[in-house]
């Protein structure tokens, strides 16, 4: 069991410094064969460096601004105005419904926004801990220490194209920092025009924090229940010149999972810097790096491929004298520069490399003896040695864009022309995925490891994707709009192994219409095709590595969004998405044959009911069915790892009779998912609910945020996570964890 560690308060910056830093060596033990294994993490030394640095100058200039003068101090000392801060002003606008940041009432697409004051709120410190928040998103072998992914309206995102930055294309082959994000946009269906190549779910993009006009200083501390650590600093403001801004964020955190010996660390700096050229230009650059080493957890697969395993949720599979963590690092440099011509038109170039680096080692499990897939009825399982050194992706997007306003007699125009430039290489060996023995899901056995090692890196795969777009807002009355665009995309993929490549060009046309009756209702209907790269066969398939030829789909979606109160707003949408069904055949090869078709509604509440009480509700129902591959026991099943109705609500409430004190709810449901293409086994829907609470106060002179949470309240066993992937997998949700934070604002 993990060593757990108290952590005391003290004004020393050494004592905050040991509060964060992690044991040198942890013990782990597993099942009662004593089974041990020991680790070495090591120390996040460089972001703690960064943390103190920036703590003692963030206190130092606490100091120097502090009054001088008695009067002075009695000012200081009086208690600051109430402020009221809008729930619905952070996530009023949003840049991936268009090609600039505009407000959601106007954007004829389904979109959620999280701002980063939700994030501070409901504690959020990674994508997974965000998804809880829109019923639209669900796990898609999002497995603990390897990489978030996920779904949108029951597609799986493209870990390539589906996640970005800025709007420039990142990899979600990791877990993507939050600490430098202002918010988190999600698109929820095709986003062709937008973003060319990307899953037709939708796109996640990441906006980055800006130098701010006033200083900021704040510090994050939190300790969760099972030993995790986390420390971070968020600095903005001027230099001496106010056309140079700064904003430095950083953290440490010491992992340790709700799975016993699922542990790591993880480090992050980053910085963002704007110099107002003049009052025409604006130049804006950032950069970020991020390390980040943790054992990673698989899931369990069927007892005897028909019954789903009863485990303790906290056990790992992965757990073996030799097993390695899963190491990543990832860092993004970004350039943003605008130009106004005039009030009306604009120019801008903006441009991201992006640097990824995995190391992965896992000691694998996949069915037991002969048997593949599944665990034999009495819990044994195969081990496979599973690496794969110096993974490495480098994906560079840069965009030139014109945007302007004119009339043409009772119309008005608001247009968009550019070009876009996606360049990605992916480099990998051949992995190394031997089997090592035998192990046991209730007894764990210690098997030896084989010997080996991945194959020599090279590259596999490059692609390159240039595009046009142009898009036209028509005025045609002052309360219809006629939104149409078009993107051309041309297409390439080389891959080393290949018996074909890719080069073609698609059009990816785009119509919508809004009706605008009032500044507070809007109403329209879109038409849209979108374009993405296609699957990459699995490990074990036949032709395994290969990816099919990029394919085309199609989206129909109508839609509602009303704000009831200045403060509260209402959203309703119902779509249909058709694409090509891609699996693996009876001959054991991924293919693309037949069609997907995912029917659905999506409704949404968000915003302040009273004063003192704030809301999010998201509720998703979806039909999915696949047709046309000519296999009965595929054509009009349900998608995998899809739940018929999946819903989620949070409220927050402002004790009245407690001045600071909020109390906050967030209760999730799914319904049962199918867990197989041939939809033979369902795997039970279920409920969560966690709680939490926080107190604002001052500490001195320094305004203080105390947070506690309980997660998973009831303690409820359930498996959030399905997936049809090497087999077929699940993970199990994780049991009542308590987390408790701190925030200093200086």
């Amino acid at each position: 069991m993990p060593a757990k560690e108290s952590a005391k308060w003290s004004p020393s910056f050494e004592m905050l410094l040991r509060w964060l830093r992690p044991n040198k060596h942890q013990t782990q033990q597993a099942g009662s064969t004593g089974l041990t294994q020991e680790h070495t993490m090591p120390t996040p030394k460089f972001a703690l460096s960064a943390v103190a640095v920036a703590l003692l100058q963030a206190y130092a200039a606490h100091a120097a601004g502090a009054p001088s003068t008695p009067a002075a101090a009695d000012a200081a000392d009086q208690p600051l105005p109430e402020v009221i801060v809008s729930a619905r002003a952070p996530g009023a606008r949003a840049a991936v419904g268009g090609f600039a940041d505009t407000p959601l009432m106007q954007t004829p697409a389904s979109v959620s926004v999280l701002s980063a004051q939700q994030m501070q709120d409901r504690d959020i410190h990674s994508t997974t801990d965000a998804a809880r928040y829109d019923a639209s998103i669900s796990d898609s072998y999002n497995a603990v220490g390897y990489a978030e992914q996920f779904s949108i309206r029951g597609f799986d995102l493209d870990p390539a194209s589906s996640y970005r930055k800025d709007g420039m294309a990142i990899s979600g082959d990791t877990q993507i920092p939050l600490e430098n994000k202002e918010r988190i946009e999600i698109l929820k269906g095709l986003a062709g025009l937008e973003a060319g190549i990307a899953a037709p779910g939708g796109i996640v993009n990441y906006v980055t924090k800006r130098p701010t006009a006033t200083p900021l200083r704040s510090v994050v501390f939190e300790e969760r229940e099972r030993g995790t650590l986390y420390g971070a600093i968020d600095l903005g403001g001027r230099f001496d010149d106010p056309a140079f801004g700064y904003r430095i964020n950083a953290a440490a955190e010491r992992l340790r999972s709700s799975i016993k010996g699922a542990d790591g660390n993880r480090k992050f700096i980053s910085g963002a810097f704007d110099w107002q050229i003049s009052p025409q230009a604006l130049l804006q650059l950032d950069a970020d790096y991020q390390y980040k080493s943790q054992i990673t957890a698989p899931g369990f697969q069927l007892i005897d491929g028909a019954t789903l395993p009863k485990v303790d949720p906290d056990t790992l599979l992965n757990n073996q004298p030799w097993t390695k963590p899963v190491t990543t690092t990832s860092s993004n440099i970004g350039l943003r520069f605008e130009y106004t011509f005039t009030p009306q038109w604009k120019a801008t170039f903006s441009a991201n490399q992006h640097q990824f680096r995995r190391d992965d080692y896992t000691a694998f499990p996949e069915g037991c003896g002969d048997m593949d897939p599944g665990f034999c009825a009495n819990g044994d399982y195969n081990v496979y040695d599973y690496i794969s050194v110096g993974e490495r992706k480098s994906p560079l997007t840069a965009q030139a864009m014109v945007q302007g306003q004119f009339a043409t007699g009772a119309l008005t125009h608001d247009v968009t022309g550019g070009y876009s430039f996606f360049r990605n290489r992916e480099q990998w060996g051949d992995d190394f995925y031997t089997l090592a023995g035998l192990s046991n899901i209730y007894h764990p056995v210690v098997v030896a490891p084989p010997e080996g090692g991945s194959g020599p890196v090279t590259v596999r795969r490059t692609d390159h994707e240039r595009a046009l777009f142009a898009q036209d807002i028509v005025g045609l009355s002052s309360t219809v709009k006629l939104h149409l665009g078009a993107r051309y995309t041309q297409v390439k993929r080389d891959e080393a192994d290949a018996l074909t490549q890719v080069d073609q060009g698609f059009w990816l046309p785009n119509a919508a219409l809004v009706y605008s009756p009032t500044g507070g209702l809007s109403l329209y209907g879109s038409y849209a095709q979108g374009l993405e790269h296609g699957g990459i066969a699995p490990i074990g398939t036949n032709n395994e590595q290969d990816a099919l030829n990029p394919s085309k789909s199609k989206q129909i979606e109508v839609g509602i969004k009303a704000n009831i109160t200045p403060e509260l707003n209402l959203t309703a949408a119902l779509y249909q998405i058709r694409k090509g069904l891609e699996y693996i055949d009876g001959d054991n090869n991924y293919v693309r044959n037949g069609q997907a078709q995912h029917r659905g509604i999506e409704l949404g509440a968000n915003g302040r009911v009273t004063r003192a009480l704030e809301i999010g509700a998201s509720a998703a129902a979806l039909n999915t069915k696949q047709s046309g591959t000519g296999d009965g026991d595929i054509d009009g099943k349900r998608v995998t790892n899809v739940p018929a109705f999946k819903s989620t609500v949070y409220a927050e409430y402002a004790l009245p009779q407690l001045e600071g004190v909020k109390l906050n709810a967030n209760w999730q449901y799914a319904s049962k998912k199918a867990f197989d293409v041939q939809n033979t086994v369902f795997v039970p829907g279920y409920h969560v609910l966690n709680l939490g609470g926080s107190y604002a106060t001052r500490v001195g002179k320094t305004a203080a945020t105390f947070r506690a949470y309980v997660d998973n309240a009831l303690n409820r066993y359930y498996w959030r996570d399905v997936t049809p992937q090497l087999g077929g997998y699940l993970l199990p949700g994780a049991t009542r964890t308590f987390r408790i934070s701190a925030q200093f604002d200086l």
